[in-house]
């Protein structure tokens, strides 16, 4: 295999994807999604986040799925959680997570509104997180969020988003996932972003992370491929989205995100039929119409 046409997909459904929604899911059916993505092929599931169940009752059950996965997760693929604090952390060291994220913003307005943080106050957490879970032997990834648009501020600094992006990993982030929240970037202003990330940054510890709110995920993706950028997070079904941004339609659909990849000489060692699978049976659960686009053409 050419590792070069390799591409890592990060999938993010049963956190990202799940956190936000209204219908309460029951254990059984998070753990059983979880099963479906992991026999679909995918090597890294996002698989909950340990942060208070009054702000994010659907992750109420985060530790239940780790203590399920410790007995029956499959050898040599990663199972990461969502952590905001110090106080997440202890969790996650608590229920033997191996892999986290700490998340921050780069637009001061939706910082504060999204975590009730300035942007100095979230990136302070994030560096004591980090050095923490160092400690425990614990891999840290990191999201950095709005990179190419705010809801509140429009237009974020590209300098900003390069000077977060290279302090997430002096802090020790193996990895910084970069953020269109809201969906508004185009390939133009992601091709813009990342030749000046790449300045300051190896294009190694980058990742992608589109949403399809304007149509414009794969298109992103395509262009960040050409730039060297071998990691993207995705959602099955499209499952998730921003909260904050008016229309969002959710993150990009694993499945279309296969698809384009297989169909253009990668890799991913994904299972499209399988995957399809999986996202017609949380949509089932959801009683909700898929947003994958493969999905609809390949479902009777």
């Amino acid at each position: 295999m050419n590792h070069s046409q390799w591409v890592n997909i990060v999938e993010v459904a049963p956190r990202d994807g799940l956190q936000n929604e209204k219908l309460c899911i029951s254990l059984e059916d998070k753990i059983e999604l979880i099963q479906r993505l992991d026999h679909a092929g995918l090597n890294y599931l996002e698989c909950g986040s340990f942060v208070s169940p009054k702000w994010v009752p659907q992750m109420e059950a985060t530790s239940e799925i780790f203590e399920y996965l410790h007995k029956h997760s499959t050898p040599d693929k990663t199972y990461a959680a969502l952590v905001p604090n110090i106080k997440g952390l202890e969790s996650a060291i608590n229920n033997g997570v191996k892999e986290i994220a700490v998340f921050i913003a780069a637009s001061e307005s939706f910082s504060k509104k999204n975590i009730n943080k300035s942007i100095d106050e979230s990136i302070t957490v994030a560096r004591e997180v980090i050095k923490e879970a160092q400690k425990n032997n614990i891999k840290v990834r990191a999201y950095l969020s709005c990179v190419l648009g705010c809801p509140y501020e429009g237009q974020v600094n590209t300098q900003s988003v390069v000077d977060l992006t290279k302090q997430l990993i002096e802090f020790g982030a193996y990895e910084v996932s970069l953020g269109d929240t809201i969906g508004v970037g185009t390939p133009f202003k992601t091709l813009q972003l990342l030749k000046a990330m790449k300045e300051k940054v190896p294009v190694s510890m980058l990742a992608g992370h589109f949403h399809d709110t304007y149509g414009q995920a794969l298109a992103n993706v395509f262009v960040s491929l050409q730039e060297g950028i071998r990691t993207f997070d995705s959602s099955v079904a499209g499952l998730g989205g921003c909260p904050y941004a008016k229309g969002a339609s959710g993150n990009l659909a694993t499945e279309d995100l296969v698809y384009m990849l297989q169909n253009s000489g990668y890799e991913t060692g994904v299972n499209l039929s399988k995957l399809i699978e999986a996202g017609n049976f949380i949509n089932r659960v959801l009683v909700r119409e898929t947003n994958s686009k493969v999905s609809r053409a390949n479902t009777k």
